[in-house]
């Protein structure tokens, strides 16, 4: 995906905030709009259909959670990216934010060039979209649904079937954080989970033979591959 065909809504209620950051991804080629409040959200989403949402969660009006939760409601917008960028650091905003359907969670104050990596990173995924549903290239890994097959730097890969499930869904949205339910919903579905350390267990054994750094845990909410 171009970065001039790249639409990114910014919705902050402090102009500075709004004219920094859009200053900063502008000059990297992306098309930026931008909104006051929750409720501009929604309308500016709807009329302009962003590929990526940067939004504060503290705004008059209606504050960015609920926002959230009413964008992902809209079936047009069902696969825009949405991240949060507040001051609040606090554990139980994060979980709150993620609960309300946010992809990601950026804590203020943060360099303008690491907001930038951070904002490219999440726009990987726009790929990954566009690639066969049934193959997965993913920070050279090769992904192939339908062998259970795992190629990496020209090695093949053997993993049961579970660890390549939940590695597959993870790797197919880089950077996104699955919680720990949804994990279990779509890798296990409705079998017997054994003990409530499973999914750590089989993410242990997939940092080991592919990779440590790959797998991040966000504490008290999932897990997230990064690239």
């Amino acid at each position: 995906m171009k970065k001039k065909h790249t639409k990114i809504l910014l919705v902050d209620d402090e102009p500075d905030i709004l004219e920094i950051v859009g200053y900063n991804l502008n000059q990297e080629g992306y098309q930026i709009f931008t909104a006051t409040n929750g409720k501009e959200a929604i309308a500016k989403a709807k009329k302009e259909l962003p590929d990526l949402i940067i939004m504060d969660v503290m705004m008059p009006e209606m504050d960015g959670m609920e926002a959230c939760e009413n964008i992902r409601k809209i079936p047009e917008l069902a696969n825009v990216i949405i991240t949060f960028l507040t001051a609040r650091s606090e554990d139980y905003s994060q979980v709150a934010g993620f609960d309300a359907g946010a992809d990601d969670y950026i804590t203020k104050p943060i360099k303008p060039k690491l907001l930038v990596s951070k904002v490219k990173a999440l726009l990987r995924r726009l790929k990954e979209q566009e690639q066969n549903s049934e193959t997965l290239n993913v920070g050279g890994i090769e992904i192939n649904r339908e062998e259970y097959k795992i190629v990496q730097d020209g090695v093949e890969i053997a993993l049961p079937r579970k660890e390549f499930e939940l590695f597959y869904l993870l790797a197919s949205k880089p950077g996104k954080v699955f919680k720990r339910d949804e994990i279990l919903d779509k890798v296990w579905g409705n079998e017997v989970v054994v003990g409530g350390r499973t999914i750590d267990v089989h993410i242990r054994k997939l940092r080991e033979k592919i990779g440590e750094d790959l797998f991040k845990t966000i504490k008290g909410v999932g897990y997230k591959f990064e690239v």
